[in-house]
């Protein structure tokens, strides 16, 4: 799978976004799912179809409001009156990769019932289970800034998230350029598919399987244990919270060409992987904190 021929298509709708489009691939090619946190109008929703276009994923946006049903995502049995029987017609979740947008303003409810088939790959209606498509993948939004009528995501939904990602204003030179040019959503229509599913899944599957060294175990183990000794921090992260570090970094190895993980793959990634599952006390920020903790095993590893 020529990845740079990837990130290439993607960037022509995407300018000066090459480490958001790396670690939001990174992101999918474990196998996890995408929470990208930023204010409105900066790309989040470009991002999300031109990952789509250019990977060959079907693609479903839905817009969460405070009036979303769990029905309305998963889908809902009609009666077909020449069947003479009730037909289960699939909602929008049945799609490769899906757009959650402002995911904090639907009801917990309708929250779960997303998280629920994220972390199953699979969901239920009137009693009978459906598989939904590989690759599946969220990509999650929400305003940090204006929390006004939204129902913040509880930790236990926040830690089915693989990675957390802002993209930021773009730098002045990326913007003008942005300005002199056609819209990004209109070119996106343009891109080009550089993958086949096919071919995607099958290095999806061949990543589950690169080597995890006892030091790299280690290494994410004491990082672990970090956060939940530090004590400007409630809560540290969980045990499922370093499998999807693992798995991450295993997709960042491959990114590099290898088919195992150094403690490098690890540390870059941990603040983006942890700093959104864990609780601080007073208001500290835990992506400083995850930093803090990477800086010191650095030094500690001399790495």
């Amino acid at each position: 799978m020529d990845l740079e021929a990837i990130k290439i298509e993607i960037g022509k709708v995407l300018r000066g976004k090459d480490e958001v489009i790396n670690y939001s691939l990174i992101c999918l090619l474990s196998g996890g799912h995408l929470l990208l946190e930023d204010i409105p109008g900066v790309g989040k929703t470009t991002l999300a179809l031109a990952m789509a276009k250019v990977l060959g994923l079907s693609f479903a946006r839905v817009q969460f409001t405070s009036d979303l049903l769990p029905s309305d995502i998963i889908g809902v049995s009609v009666y077909d009156q020449s069947k003479k029987s009730f037909v289960f017609k699939r909602g929008p979740i049945f799609n490769n990769l899906i757009l959650a947008d402002e995911i904090n303003r639907s009801t917990p409810k309708t929250q779960s019932a997303l998280l629920e088939a994220m972390a199953e790959g699979k969901v239920s209606a009137d009693g009978i289970t459906h598989e939904l498509p590989r690759p599946f993948f969220v990509i999650a939004t929400q305003n940090p800034v204006e929390q006004h009528g939204t129902y913040p995501l509880p930790e236990s939904q926040l830690d089915r998230f693989s990675m957390r990602l802002n993209l930021g204003y773009p730098d002045q030179e990326t913007e003008a350029q942005i300005l002199r040019g056609e819209n990004p959503l209109e070119k996106v229509e343009r891109l080009k598919p550089a993958v086949k599913v096919h071919e995607l899944i099958s290095v999806m599957d061949s990543i589950k399987r690169f080597y995890v060294s006892p030091e790299v175990a280690q290494l994410v183990v004491s990082l672990a244990h970090a956060t939940r000794q530090n004590p400007k921090v409630l809560l540290g992260v969980s045990t499922r919270g370093l499998i999807h570090l693992v798995s991450c970094a295993k997709a960042m190895a491959y990114t590099k060409e290898r088919d195992f993980l150094v403690p490098e793959d690890v540390l870059e990634l941990a603040p983006l992987c942890l700093s959104h599952r864990i609780i601080t006390r007073s208001g500290e920020s835990s992506e400083a904190i995850i930093r803090g903790i990477v800086e010191d095993l650095r030094a500690m590893l001399k790495i």
